[in-house]
């Protein structure tokens, strides 16, 4: 107890000790307080920057999901729906640049607030033509509507005729048009789509820099991964919404529903789209709130305020080579020479056209992104139009449809994605093995798409499209083939779509093209009888016809089940090499040129795959149109019915034929990565060129691959170079 008081005597004696301990006190309890205010407002804006990354992934898959239901409600084509769908890109690279070079300098989460209200006005704005466009009409005979008088199909006798049924005139048809009010309200639905590219720009380069700038360096590539993963729920979501508004018709709550006379199986059904926008347009809302809550600048970690680089200059960006060196300091003379702007632009300028020029005179990377563009213009094409390969090739209803993919499809995915990396992390693998892995991935999945060929239906029997009206195959030209002795007395018109099933089990076009002369009951349970087409069917026993189309062939169902789980292993198996790829691309390539190599990749998928793959793909299922709807102005609406066979053929061969190219591609980079490698002793350094390393430096190399994966994932970094 003596030693002790004589020290505290001293301790309290001494006054040169006393100040030194009250600052280390309070510097330990601001340090407290500020890792406090840190963490917590990161976390807030890690929590509100997921929130927003599944409202992006959930109106964009939504989009994907109701192709269908827009290009029935418009009347348009395919082709045309994927212009629409390409109109995101558009939007997305009309400020991608602006965003990513000024985006850092201002109050990023405020940015990120603003494009989460630009991109829910987007989606409020596809809904709008709903609103104004009217009631939906579908083609359907007098007789099926609820209706007291009842009227022949066959109408034999002209007095008996109703406008609806013939031909109209074209003084009608051009009065029509002038009160036609949806003609051309597709437009709304592109530029709405387009608000929609434009708002999202921000998230992603703004969202991961802002993490990467406050958060622990160890905990950045963490934070990151959980941002992505929610990412991956967005499109379960997005597609699970898209089969429960399908389910709903088109008007629901302005019609009677108990008068519509088509179900969900009807190739004119359309379910309630809209209803799907506005509920992702309040997400998007709801999601950009708290970003007008967080500061602009968080307080930086204790292990960054140390350091005098920022994320931009990563501590793995080094460089050896004694000519990049005095290149670099000539470029920091320059710098500091340009204080005025011009200067600043002629130094960007300088710096900019050898780092073109360094990267496209690497092989590996131009042969990689040759590849990536040829594959993602076959994966691109095909996701977008799925849902209508699925609808028309095995006659399921749209709901259906997008339950299955929501539901198998988007997780196979995911679970591919997590498995290329965990197997590349498991055993260590190289930039060799990574194109290796990717090249097996994508030959595997598409001779697995091979297989689908073999899995698909048969054409349905319609009377005078596929099947003449006696039975055999159809040969002749379908307009001229709807035409037969057994409908000669009808008055019909061969532009109508309003199927009936008979009897035989073939579909016609209308009652009035089978020659039905009476029907009884309203609605969906109205029965044609005395169908003279029918009738005359070698297989027919009986003349009667019940309202819509008649179902497929009894190996359908089977046939389906089949496409999906191939279907299933497909995406996984192709999935799996898109990380392997990723790390190719980030080890083929200088490290001071990672940045800008990212920003030229997703400039050039976005360019030459996501914008152009909708459009032809579209325009070659359209070739596989055998029946044409009609619209109310006169001219071609959407495809009321596809030539399976040849929807089967155009659909698969064309992503086989542009898979195939790319695999070839994918050689060319594995042999160029073997040429560079071919001594044992030597191997593939981390800036792309060849140099002598042993089996512990490649370890190492690759326990830092997460490091530079996350100093480079944001396409913006290139403009601070």
């Amino acid at each position: 107890m003596e030693i002790s008081s004589k020290e505290n005597t001293r301790f309290f004696s001494n006054n040169t000790v006393l100040p030194v301990d009250r600052s280390s006190f309070k510097s330990e309890s601001s340090a407290s307080k500020e890792k406090q205010s840190c963490c917590g407002g990161l976390k807030i804006f890690l929590g509100a920057l997921s929130f927003v990354y599944f409202a992006k992934a959930l109106s964009g898959s939504y989009l994907k999901s109701t192709i269908t239901q827009i290009e029935r409600r418009f009347d348009i084509p395919s082709s045309l729906v994927g212009v629409i769908d390409g109109s995101f890109e558009i939007g997305n690279l009309l400020i991608i640049i602006l965003v990513s070079y000024f985006g850092a300098k201002l109050h990023r989460p405020r940015i990120i607030g603003a494009g989460c209200l630009i991109m829910s006005a987007g989606t409020f704005l596809i809904a709008m033509p709903q609103f104004f466009m009217g009631r939906y009409r579908y083609e359907r005979f007098p007789s099926t509507v609820n209706s007291t008088v009842n009227i022949s199909p066959c109408l034999q006798d002209k007095s008996q005729t109703s406008l609806s049924a013939l031909e109209k005139p074209q003084t009608k048809i051009n009065a029509g048009c002038e009160k036609e009010a949806g003609s051309s309200m597709w437009i709304y639905v592109l530029l709405g789509n387009l608000l929609r590219g434009i708002g999202e720009t921000p998230i992603q380069p703004l969202g991961i820099t802002y993490i990467d700038d406050y958060a622990i360096e160890e905990n950045a590539a963490l934070y990151i991964g959980c941002v992505q993963t929610v990412a991956i729920i967005g499109p379960i979501f997005g597609f699970l919404l898209g089969s429960l508004c399908a389910k709903l018709y088109v008007d629901i709550g302005f019609v009677d529903l108990d008068s519509i006379t088509i179900t969900q199986k009807d190739v004119q059904w359309v379910g309630a789209w809209w209803l799907g926008y506005l509920i992702a347009g309040v997400i998007s809302v709801l999601a950009g709130i708290p970003f007008w809550f967080l500061p602009k600048h968080l307080p930086k970690p204790e292990s960054r305020k140390d350091s005098s680089t920022s994320s931009e200059h990563s501590k793995f960006i080094i460089e050896d080579n004694k000519d990049q060196h005095r290149s670099y300091q000539q470029q920091g003379k320059i710098a500091e020479m340009a204080k005025g702007k011009s200067l600043e632009i002629l130094a960007w300028l300088l710096d900019f056209f050898p780092s073109l020029k360094s990267l496209f005179g690497n092989p590996v990377y131009i042969l990689y992104l040759c590849a990536s563009i040829i594959q993602f213009n076959s994966l691109i094409g095909m996701v977008t139009y799925k849902p209508k390969y699925i609808e028309q090739q095995y006659g399921q209803t749209s709901s259906k449809t997008n339950f299955v993919i929501g539901l198998i499809n988007i997780p196979a995915v995911a679970f591919g994605i997590f498995s290329g990396g965990l197997v590349m992390k498991k055993f260590r693998i190289g930039v060799l093995g990574a194109a290796k892995l990717s090249l097996a991935s994508s030959f595997f999945g598409y001779l697995l798409l091979l297989s689908l060929f073999a899995m698909g239906c048969e054409n349905s029997e319609v009377a005078g499209l596929t099947v003449s009206y006696h039975g055999t195959k159809q040969m002749t030209d379908f307009e001229q083939a709807v035409f037969s002795e057994c409908n000669s007395g009808c008055s019909c018109s061969k532009h109508d779509w309003d199927p009936i099933c008979g009897e035989n089990g073939v579909t016609y076009i209308s009652a009035c093209l089978a020659g039905c002369q009476a029907s009884n009951g309203t609605g969906k349970n109205t029965v044609f009888f005395n169908c003279s087409c029918v009738g005359t069917f070698e297989s027919s026993q009986s003349s009667s016809a019940v309202l819509g189309p008649c179902q497929k062939g009894n190996e359908c169902p089977k046939m389906f089940l089949y496409f999906l789980v191939i279907s299933v292993i497909t995406s996984y198996t192709l999935s799996v090499g898109g990380t392997p790829g990723y790390i190719l691309l980030l080890r083929c390539i200088k490290p001071h040129l990672k940045s800008f190599a990212l920003g030229i990749y997703t400039l050039a998928i976005r360019v030459l795959a996501g914008i152009p793959a909708p459009v032809y793909f579209g325009v070659a299922i359209d070739t596989t149109c055998l029946k044409w709807g009609s619209k109310r102005c006169g001219g071609r609406g959407a495809c009321r019915l596809y030539d399976s066979s040849a929807l089967r053929y155009v659909y698969l061969g064309l992503t086989l034929v542009l898979g195939t190219v790319s695999i070839f591609f994918s050689i060319a980079v594995l042999w160029v990565l073997r040429k560079k490698s071919s001594p044992p002793d030597e191997t593939l350094s981390a800036n792309g060129e060849r140099g002598t390393c042993g089996t512990k430096s490649r370890k190492d190399n690759f326990v830092n691959s997460d490091c530079l994966i996350q100093s480079t994932y944001w396409p913006e970094k290139e403009t601070r170079l």
